[in-house]
């Protein structure tokens, strides 16, 4: 294999015979020949695995492989997508869709200049915290509040101010991993503060904690265990115990709650999802969690909480490296502004509407993609009830009625007619599941149908 690569070495054009022959005015010179020897380079690492025997051969797939690349460079990386899959919160299509009023909030503030840090009244500088903390105290209970990036920053942040060099005692079974490997112990361990595990995975009783303070103890954190479930054999410790102890050795507890309800969920049907005015109503000093869950928003962390440990996390030179941008503050203030009105929500909100939609509608819309293309000859497609999820870790063993449309075909795989779908100019993102794909309708919007049927009839013609 070594002599045949060897062999095709002398078959590679050289750098300047490419570059002479891409007519592009689009780059700079310099540019244009980063990527002519970066290709070749590739090219010479995979000689052995290359089918071609000639210099044309070679010279043809090297302009291929290079205006393939030019081209990508002038086109987005970042999509929209149509979201298939089911998954509400899907994490890797971007997570919740904004409400048309934060569209509009953000186009406004990212088109113009804005008073992030200006207090327009007094004319001096202000503070970013003040466009939103209003709100989220209103609409929590707390008496102070503070965002930042995402929730592991928040979790971070808080840790580092409240616990830094100090113990923080936490129950065996909510040491949670996530998606993107984000796991507790970690963060706790950059924060600088030390973890003290009490209990075990399945049982930690109230005693055991208690048993672990000490003088070395910074505070006790609770984190919300939202992407699973334990059951059978269990018993776990309130938030309202948990709050107890901590008032009695004097000690902050911080509650990472992760999704971020504002509001009971039970009023749309769905089950129990914990709000954060129950927490801090339940106790808890400083609460955790994501603008980009069930709230509706964009990616942040919000921290909200009694006034001397929120003035004491603003403090913490962390915040500047942590803090959100304009953007941010932009859509999460909008969204923010729609939980005054929750008899709106199922109409304001993209998060709420799919999660309540109802199955007539969802039906409605796979039937539009059954009718619209047929029963072609190598095409087969059948409408079928499925359960939807909320994804992100929220509501994690509800499960939505939904419908999706199965997609076979005797000329292809159902891998092949996924990748079919994937690379349409407007990519639909779905699953595979014995052996066919499958789009589940609850996250596709009724305008999407329309992209979906024609994807699929240029199927049909292969």
């Amino acid at each position: 294999m070594k002599t045949s690569a060897k062999t095709k070495l002398h078959l590679i054009p050289s750098v300047h015979q490419l570059a002479e022959q891409l007519q592009t005015t689009e780059f700079p010179r310099d540019m244009v020949i980063r990527i002519v020897r970066d290709e070749i380079v590739k090219l010479k690492k995979r000689l052995h695995a290359v089918s071609f025997t000639t210099k044309a051969e070679a010279h043809t797939h090297l302009l291929h492989e290079i205006n393939n690349r030019l081209s990508r460079l002038l086109k987005p990386s970042l999509k929209r997508v149509i979201n298939g899959t089911g998954i509400i919160l899907h994490t890797g299509l971007g997570r919740a869709p904004l409400s048309e009023a934060a569209i509009q909030n953000l186009k406004c503030v990212t088109e113009n200049y804005c008073n992030i840090e200006l207090d327009l009244h007094s004319g001096e500088r202000g503070d970013r915290m003040s466009l939103v903390e209003e709100l989220i105290c209103l609409l929590t209970g707390a008496e102070g509040a503070t965002v930042v990036n995402n929730n592991a920053a928040a979790v971070l942040v808080v840790l580092n101010t409240l616990a830094y060099q100090k113990e923080v005692i936490i129950s065996r079974g909510e040491l949670v991993e996530i998606g993107g490997s984000f796991r507790i112990p970690d963060v706790m361990e950059k924060s600088g503060a030390v973890m003290h595990e009490v209990g075990t995975t399945n049982k930690t009783h109230l005693r055991d904690y208690e048993n672990a303070v000490s003088k070395k103890t910074g505070l006790l954190l609770a984190v919300h265990t939202s992407n699973y479930r334990i059951i059978g054999f269990t018993k776990s410790v309130s938030l309202k115990e948990l709050a107890a102890i901590g008032k009695k050795h004097k000690l902050p507890l911080v509650y990472d709650l992760g999704g971020g309800a504002f509001i009971g969920l039970e009023q749309f049907g769905l089950s129990h999802e914990p709000v954060v005015s129950e927490s801090i109503a339940a106790g808890a000093d400083v609460v955790t969690f994501s603008g980009d869950k069930i709230l509706g928003g964009c990616q942040a962390g919000i921290i909200a909480g009694r006034r001397k440990y929120i003035d004491a996390i603003k403090k913490n030179p962390l915040m500047r490296a942590l803090r959100s941008d304009k953007m941010t503050f932009a859509v999460l203030e909008a969204t923010l502004k729609q939980i005054l009105r929750p008899d709106q929500l199922k109409s304001l909100s993209p998060v709420i509407s799919m999660l309540t939609e109802s199955i007539d509608e969802v039906q409605g819309r796979a039937i539009k993609v059954q009718n619209a293309v047929g029963q072609q000859s190598h095409i087969r497609i059948v409408v079928r009830d499925t359960f939807a999820q909320a994804g992100s870790g929220t509501l994690p063993l509800e499960k939505i009625p939904s419908v999706d449309v199965t997609i076979t075909s005797s000329r292809m795989s159902a891998k092949q007619i996924a990748e079919r779908f994937r690379f349409s100019d407007i990519p639909i993102v779905g699953f595979v599941k014995e052996n066919a794909f499958h789009l589940d309708m609850r996250t596709v919007r009724t305008d999407e149908v329309e992209v979906i049927v024609e994807q699929l009839k240029k199927i049909m013609i292969e």
